[in-house]
């Protein structure tokens, strides 16, 4: 049988680490590519099982994988020899498709696939979605054909690579983008006071010891008109439920929120972490925020996300090592009161988004797919480590 045409052959792979803020900007990529009629693979690990709804690919492959570190070195030969064999299936699987273009969205699943792309002189897209530069991107960054970029600038990339930088934002799946500028309800003395609060898998657990002392110093009259939307850990929620009842709190605490866009929607303020997804998220949707970086991030990359959302005027960033009770019920009530402020605060906050995000990265893939091929056709070979189909 003939080779496909290039016009034909719409095939793209995409790479992304297992977890929600390398996938979710890779989803938002890949429906909108499909969109454009184009077939859609994914290599990564497998925690995209714990994101529930299938990605939308026509296959997603498991690619052993490993982060490596200097803290535990009897550790470090076994690591490199998954990359080393993530590598090698990678680049089996490559040749077998002979994508167009092969996309990252960082985390060390995405290194063996990018890796393997540049060795077989594919074009390659680096798509960053913090405001610091990755480890495993950082890496790959000299070998990249584009590396699409969230922010204006990238911290931690070596300035010889700033020419292949394109600014597109940070892609958001459908469910948010369907919740795109939302109109902003000001908070007025009459209305409950909608506060939203979340903090991901690793940052929820500060959130709930801190929430009931921080609202048992608000004044009564906004205890009495404060709802409380919680995201905690499962160990947390009897407890913290518990608190909110004993200071008359209404609440709503929950493990997971499957409707999360629509809560942020709602809401008058957010309390959360500053990870690039949530960040673009409040940008899309257009909600002012407080931004608690979690401390000690690799790379402090939530700290950039949140002074850069901040200098923007859509939010305000605290420190959590600098946050008490006291200090934490202060800044809810005056924002409480500052409906003004809130709304000019949702203003910004919609500057700062790029609803379009998808549509701009996309464009830079289908610009990379329509240049000739550099890899020659190879005879199929078998797959292996094949998740769905």
């Amino acid at each position: 049988m003939a080779p496909k045409s290039v016009k034909e052959h719409r095939l793209i792979v995409l790479a992304a680490g297992g977890t929600g803020g390398h996938l979710f900007p890779a989803q938002a990529l890949a429906e909108e590519l499909q969109r454009r009629h184009y077939e859609v693979h994914l290599l990564t690990d497998s925690r995209v099982r714990d994101h529930g709804a299938k990605f939308p690919a026509a296959h997603v492959y498991d690619i052993p994988s490993a982060t490596l570190t200097m803290t535990e070195p009897a550790k470090l030969p076994g690591r490199l020899f998954r990359l080393l064999r993530g590598y090698g299936i990678s680049k089996t699987i490559l040749m077998q498709l002979q994508p167009r273009a092969v996309i990252g969205f960082g985390g060390y699943p995405s290194f063996p696939p990018l890796a393997a792309a540049a060795r077989l002189r594919m074009p390659t897209v680096l798509h960053e979605q913090n405001a610091v530069i990755g480890r495993a991107n950082r890496a790959l960054a000299k070998w990249a054909t584009v590396i699409a970029s969230s922010f204006p600038t990238i911290a931690n990339l070596p300035p010889a690579l700033a020419s292949k930088i394109e600014l597109t934002g940070n892609p958001v799946r459908s469910a948010v983008m369907k919740l795109a500028r939302t109109p902003y309800d000001k908070p007025t003395a009459d209305k409950v006071f909608r506060l939203l609060v979340f903090g991901g898998s690793q940052g929820a657990r500060f959130f709930s010891d801190i929430m009931p002392p921080a609202v048992a110093e608000l004044p009564g009259p906004l205890r009495r008109k404060i709802k409380v939307t919680q995201q905690c850990r499962p160990e947390d929620i009897k407890g913290l439920k518990a608190k909110f009842e004993e200071l008359g709190i209404e609440h709503d605490v929950q493990a997971f929120f499957s409707d999360l866009p629509r809560r942020m929607a709602a809401a008058h303020l957010v309390l959360c972490r500053s990870g690039a997804s949530t960040i673009a998220e409040l940008g899309v949707i257009g909600r002012p925020a407080l931004l608690v970086p979690l401390p000690h991030a690799v790379d402090n990359d939530q700290q950039r996300n949140a002074e850069n959302f901040a200098a923007s005027g859509g939010g305000w960033l605290l420190r959590q090592g600098e946050i008490t009770p006291e200090m934490l019920a202060a800044v809810l009530t005056r924002l409480r009161y500052q409906d003004a402020e809130l709304a000019e605060a949702a203003r910004a906050a919609l500057g700062h988004g790029r609803p379009d995000a998808a549509e701009r990265l996309a464009d830079v893939v289908e610009r990379l797919a329509a240049a000739p091929a550099r890899v020659s056709s190879v005879e199929k070979v078998g797959l292996e480590h094949e998740v769905t189909s």
